[in-house]
């Protein structure tokens, strides 16, 4: 079923509003497929306990692999379990929700050989611009300039003449392209984001950045083992850390410890810097969320913490960090990590499908920090 069906078929049921619970979302598709938590729970290979507490709202999704497999199960996209794209909260959700439009249009227009010539020079001031805003999680920034950005690259790429400044323009609208992807990656909008990303394929000679951001589509999509695959195209040692990162987690997801630590092993060995050394240590943390080691997740982000990431990283990682807490039953621990998370990135924080399951399941569980999880959780559209 494609994610358009599912969603007409979503209108016809009581459906959760808000784009959450997971587990909410989760009985109602699984009352609508016909089946028994029982049948569920043999379909995905998942404890029954666990799947009648997730749908109770007495527990929370916090790994891919689970959400995948019960996605599966159901003959579903992912996005009918999360929600996405979710409803917008506030003027600046509703400002980067806007530009999935004004990105769909972009894909549709074609440039004349008469087009207005670009300075070069213009183009690539801006964007370094947009890729500040996302190394920084300011979406709204990234998201309001995106739209005339991505426009003025493929302008560039028509007009432009000789050899070096061809390249140039080239290299300039994949980056357009590939933080367009990310974008609409992020906000649900994955269809959208994988038409964008092969937009930005012919005449390129980047094939890698665009690779790590699609084994990244292919892993939101829960589809590791695509993932995998396409990861394995690119081997060679000047590769860098990401896409070893990432296929660890792809290895988490399928299950396979003693892959996913070789990943990570290889990550760790490519890593040039302390901040990609910091990251690999991160990605540790997000395995070990993926086996259920809440204990090793929580010491890894302590450590990759240390290394004084930002931004968008630093949101990331302490999404990780709550998740590792909240399992151990440090509900108040966890809401400050998520609250900390907000103020380096709010939407990438809100919008981060996991970071909202992990809100509402906190919401009765803490105790000092009752009132700033409650908080979050309004601004999150949650309440």
């Amino acid at each position: 079923m494609s994610g358009h069906e599912s969603e007409l078929v979503m209108r016809e049921v009581d459906e959760p509003t808000g784009g959450g619970p997971i587990g909410a979302r989760l009985a109602t598709w699984r009352r609508r497929r016909g089946l028994t938590p029982d049948e569920l729970a043999s379909r995905t290979g998942l404890a029954l306990d666990y799947v009648t507490e997730l749908e109770a709202g007495r527990n929370w999704m916090d790994r891919r692999g689970r959400l995948a497999a019960l996605a599966a199960a159901l003959r579903l996209d992912i996005a009918d379990l999360t929600g996405q794209p979710y409803t917008p909260r506030g003027e600046d959700h509703a400002a980067v929700r806007a530009t999935a439009f004004h990105l769909r249009r972009c894909l549709h227009r074609h440039y004349p050989d008469t087009a207005p010539r670009a300075v070069l020079e213009d183009l690539a001031e801006r964007s370094r611009a947009a890729a500040q805003a996302d190394a920084a999680g300011d979406e709204r920034r990234l998201a309001l300039a995106l739209p005339e950005l991505i426009e003025a690259t493929d302008r560039a790429v028509v007009v432009t003449s000789s050899a070096s400044e061809q390249e140039e323009a080239n290299r300039l609208r994949v980056q357009a392209y590939l933080l367009g992807s990310g974008l609409l990656r992020r906000l649900g909008y994955k269809d959208l984001a994988w038409v964008l990303l092969h937009r930005a394929r012919p005449g390129t000679r980047e094939p890698l950045p665009m690779l790590v951001e699609e084994v990244r589509l292919l892993i939101d999509l829960g589809l590791p083992e695509h993932a995998l695959t396409r990861a394995a195209r690119v081997v060679d040692a000047d590769t860098g850390w990401e896409l070893s990162a990432l296929g660890a987690v792809a290895q988490a997801m399928a299950g396979r410890r003693l892959e996913a630590e070789k990943f990570l092993a290889t990550a760790s060995a490519r890593a040039a810097d302390a901040q990609e050394s910091a990251l690999v240590i991160a990605a540790r943390a997000a395995v070990a969320v993926e086996f259920g080691d809440a204990a090793e997740a929580a010491d890894h982000a302590r450590a990759a913490d240390q290394a004084g990431l930002g931004g968008a990283h630093r949101s990331s990682l302490l999404i990780t960090a709550a998740a590792a807490e909240a399992r151990q039953g440090r509900s108040d621990e966890a809401a400050v990590h998520l609250v900390e998370a907000d103020v380096e990135a709010p939407l990438r924080l809100r919008l981060a499908p996991f970071a909202r399951d992990l809100i509402v399941a906190l919401t009765n569980r803490t105790t000092t920090q009752a009132e700033a999880i409650r908080d979050l959780a309004e601004r999150a559209g949650l309440r």
